[in-house]
């Protein structure tokens, strides 16, 4: 704002604008800026130079079923020189153990075609013709998409990996072909997933941005009790959700205030998450009260999420008519802040959709869209080492492999497993 628009407003407007200018700045507790850029506090007892404090010591647990014992005993009796035989009976006094890995190398196996004459007719009789597939067996195919989508290694460095580890060459183009390969039988599982998605009860959407092909895209996920869906498309409307949902229509979902993002289902909760930043920064800005309740509200409407599983239908809905009164008390305070009166402006229109996880069936329904959140930080971890996707067909394989991996998860399948069980069959 130059000189000559400062002396034009009045005497209201500059206090505000001063008061505006006083505010805190924006951390990642009270916005949904990442960690990363909040400035670092020094840690209590900290060293000179930044050290770390020290922590109490730990030790390495021992295996259940180590693959080799070695047995280290005394070469002769320490008072009067007798040599210990083999037969010796002794008693363990301590152990140790040391870990290592195999020599690692391509297992190679040759396939030859024969053909044979028959000794009695004297017909000559060839194999059939093998099939032309890769050459690349299934471990291969697994190992490269997981260190492709979960480690962000470029085909370049996954080139010189599988060269320098393994002994085995392989081209950036024969990388991209074995990943292209990989698509049909990830999009398998994707639309089995997406059939689940389409018939659950309560459903939970965020989106972050992606790049593909130097375009801004969206980064879309979906997430149910029994599955997880990734998606990619090149907008932000709640025309992406209708054409993913087909129709269906569940009967709760949970979302961000985003416009696009609710109206999809019978009922609708708003995160609780995203209106508990924005409190703490009001408190932090402001002098009103009203935060302060705000702040009160929210820690008990926790607190009780916390012993949902345990409560009876009586007492959630009497929590209920009670968080609802006190909310609504707290909407008609008085205020000379701005801050705070958007805020209250902004919990007012969402009113209906704040406690909407107290009346789904127990434990169906979240207060918070951290669920989402914590599905597509590794899709965001990508974005920033990649800077995106050269392809299309390339930003839809990591939806598939992110839709599959993020499924199995929920039932205790870790990545390069579920990868590998879908490539192998």
């Amino acid at each position: 704002m130059d000189r000559d628009a400062l002396k034009k407003l009045s005497k209201d407007e500059l206090v505000e604008l001063v008061l505006k200018l006083q505010r805190p700045a924006l951390t990642s507790r009270t916005s949904s800026r990442p960690p990363s850029t909040d400035r670092k506090a020094k840690r209590s007892g900290s060293k000179p130079g930044g050290a770390k404090p020290g922590h109490k010591g730990h030790s390495r647990a021992p295996s259940k079923h180590p693959d080799l014992t070695v047995m280290h005993r005394p070469a002769e009796c320490a008072k009067c020189g007798r040599a210990f035989t083999d037969a010796a009976q002794g008693h363990v006094i301590s152990e140790q153990e040391t870990l290592d890995l195999p020599s690692i190398q391509p297992i190679i196996t040759r396939h030859q075609r024969l053909s044979c004459t028959c000794g009695a007719c004297g017909h000559r009789t060839k194999a059939a013709s093998l099939a032309q597939g890769s050459p690349f067996g299934p471990n291969i195919q697994a190992l490269a998409l997981y260190l492709k989508h979960f480690q962000h290694v470029s085909y370049q460095r996954l080139e010189r990996l599988f060269s320098d580890i393994f002994g085995l060459k392989i081209s950036q183009g024969g990388l991209s072909n074995l990943l292209r390969r990989s698509k049909p039988a990830l999009d398998a599982e994707k639309a089995a997933i997406l059939q689940q998605v389409r018939q659950a009860e309560a459903i939970a959407s965020d989106e972050t941005g992606v790049r593909i092909e130097g375009v801004n895209a969206q980064h879309w996920v979906f997430r149910t009790q029994n599955a997880v869906l990734h998606e990619t498309a090149f907008s932000r409307g709640a025309q992406v959700v209708r054409d993913v949902m087909a129709g269906h229509r569940p009967a709760f979902w949970t979302s961000d205030r985003y416009g696009a993002q609710p109206g999809h289902g019978k009922h609708h909760q708003s995160c609780l998450a995203h209106l508990a930043r924005d409190i703490a920064y009001a408190l932090e800005a402001s002098n009103d009260l009203a935060p302060f309740w705000l702040k009160r509200w929210i820690d008990d409407v926790f607190a009780f999420w916390r012993r949902l599983p345990g409560a009876a239908a009586s007492t959630i809905a009497a929590k209920r008519r009670s968080f609802d009164d006190r909310i609504g008390k707290i909407l008609m305070a008085q205020t000379t802040c701005d801050l705070t009166r958007k805020l209250l402006a902004k919990i007012a229109r969402a009113r209906d959709q704040l406690l909407t996880f107290m009346v789904s069936p127990p434990g169906l329904v979240e207060p918070t869209n951290n669920a989402c959140e914590r599905a597509l930080r590794p899709a965001v971890i990508a974005r920033k080492v990649t800077n995106g996707f050269r392809s299309v067909w390339g930003a839809e394989a990591d939806a598939a492999v992110r839709s599959l991996v993020d499924t199995k998860a929920l039932a205790g399948v870790g990545p390069y497993t579920a990868i590998r069980a879908v490539v192998t069959a």
